[in-house]
């Protein structure tokens, strides 16, 4: 008998060698050999149908991208808010959270073993009744669940991939709060020279006003001056309060960004004197699905449904399991010698009869949750393709717009000067002199708009690359 429970247990162990599901094979994704927005007047670029198990993930993640723009205000906002920015760190327990979730399950695997001790005391002992007497046990007890279908090594293997996904995921929130931080900051300056332009204008605006009522008491001019010269003035004036509370609470933004109460910031570079050309060494598309890492977590979920298949069809089948006891029995609570032993060893087997249907629309469940994980990594896939598209053709023509703008610019600004001489000669009128004036304050607010756009752009395809550029 005891030689064929021996039997028993290592024919179990050789069974557990079979494992239900397939292992992760890689998923076919149709990925363009270019991007469009590099090849405008070529067309449409040609695609390939790529499987993503013959890719290196290379995990090329540059985290230290904003340097370039050698702004020392800029590169402390980051790091500041890459260690204390609360989304950092709820990604980076979420790590911690999988990590001790991967040691539990991995500890199923394992044989687990107990302690138990019990003392009694009465007539009523081993269902007889006599005299007095007095039992004492004490033992340790074993349970061992044999993973024969390889239920427990999925739900590990589930738990391995739910780690990296969470991995891949801080990865995710460093880069897009790198890019936050920077275009936030951005907008920031475009704020603090649009509030610039804005007092320069109203005071421009007022000590005109005074000569046009000095004007108007001499009898030189008509009250229609006064009144046109007084609305320019209000609209300017009324800008310097609007751009000082957007400039005010995008303070606030960035505040909350690195993980501090709202506080002033420190300016460093003026918005003027950024880069505007930027090397745009870029990866090809086929690189996003190595380096991006929300397309990294992605797929890892998509493994991690996969293996949950897995469970779903083991929980079908039959479960074995060891169990034993080894201990001390004894009527004299003095004498814990093994003269006593207390021993057993035995085996359990349950599985599932009629369940009416339940297991077989488990297993249909978790195929149709491992058809959405396939379906989300698709998505994940061409967003990647998309944002890059997109900030590479915002870049491409913001630089053009930049350049018409500053021409629109410098012939506003001399186009006001010019007015201003002509009107102060009697050759014009007032009316064309208020228009080039707003037409310059147009402009310069353009123009300053379209740089923090830029700036902006540049940050939007940081992120897009999976900082890979």
């Amino acid at each position: 008998m005891k030689n064929r429970l021996w039997l028993i247990c290592f024919l179990g162990l050789g069974i557990a060698s079979c494992k239900i599901g397939k292992p992760y094979s890689g998923s076919e994704i149709l990925v363009p050999e270019s991007f469009r927005a590099d090849n405008v007047s070529t067309g449409d670029p040609s695609s390939q149908l790529i499987n993503t198990a013959d890719l290196e993930i290379s995990e090329s993640f540059d985290l230290t991208w904003w340097s370039r723009f050698e702004d020392p205000v800029l590169d402390t906002l980051i790091k500041r808010s890459l260690v204390y920015n609360r989304n950092v760190m709820i990604a980076a327990e979420r790590i911690l959270q999988s990590r001790y979730a991967l040691r539990i399950q991995n500890a199923e695997l394992l044989p687990k073993f107990g302690v138990q001790a019990s003392g009694e005391r009465g007539n009523f002992l081993f269902n007889q009744i006599g005299q007095v007497n007095e039992l004492f046990i004490a033992g340790s007890g074993l349970n061992w669940e044999i993973d024969f279908w390889g239920r427990l090594r999925n739900l590990s293997d589930a738990a391995r991939f739910d780690l990296l996904a969470s991995e891949y995921g801080l990865k995710s929130v460093q880069l897009s709060l790198v890019a936050e931080v920077s275009s936030t900051y951005f907008q920031w300056l475009r704020a603090k020279d649009e509030l610039e332009i804005a007092q320069r204008n109203y005071a421009l605006r007022d000590s005109v006003h005074q000569i046009i009522i000095a004007r108007f008491n001499q009898g030189i001019i008509q009250q229609t001056d006064v009144d046109q010269s007084l609305i320019l003035k209000a609209i300017a004036e009324g800008a310097v309060p609007r751009f000082e509370r957007k400039k005010m609470q995008l303070e606030n933004a960035l505040s909350f960004l690195i993980g501090s109460n709202p506080s002033s910031i420190s300016q460093g570079k003026a918005l003027v004197f950024f880069v505007s050309e930027v090397d745009e060494m870029m990866p090809a598309p086929i690189d996003l699905l190595k380096n991006r890492p929300d397309v990294l977590s992605a797929e890892y979920e998509l493994m991690k449904s996969q293996s949950m298949v897995g469970v779903a069809r083991a929980q079908r089948l039959p479960t074995i399991s060891l169990t034993g006891t080894a201990g001390i029995i004894t009527d004299d609570f003095g004498d814990w010698s093994l003269r006593n032993p207390l021993w057993n060893v035995g085996g359990q087997i349950m599985g599932p009869l009629f369940f009416w249907g339940q297991l077989k629309r488990q297993v249909d469940i978790a195929y149709s949750q491992n058809n959405q994980a396939f379906f989300a990594y698709e998505n994940t896939i061409l967003n990647a393709f998309r944002e890059v598209e997109d900030a590479k053709i915002e870049i491409k023509t913001l630089h053009q717009e930049i350049a018409i703008m500053r021409v629109r610019k410098s012939a506003a600004l001399n186009a006001q000067y010019l007015s201003g001489e002509r009107y102060n000669q009697g050759v014009t009128s007032y009316l064309e002199f208020l228009e080039s004036q707003r037409q310059a304050f147009d402009a310069e607010l353009e123009l300053v708009a379209l740089k923090q756009s830029l700036m902006s752009a540049y940050a939007k395809l940081y992120k897009a690359t999976g900082g890979n550029w």
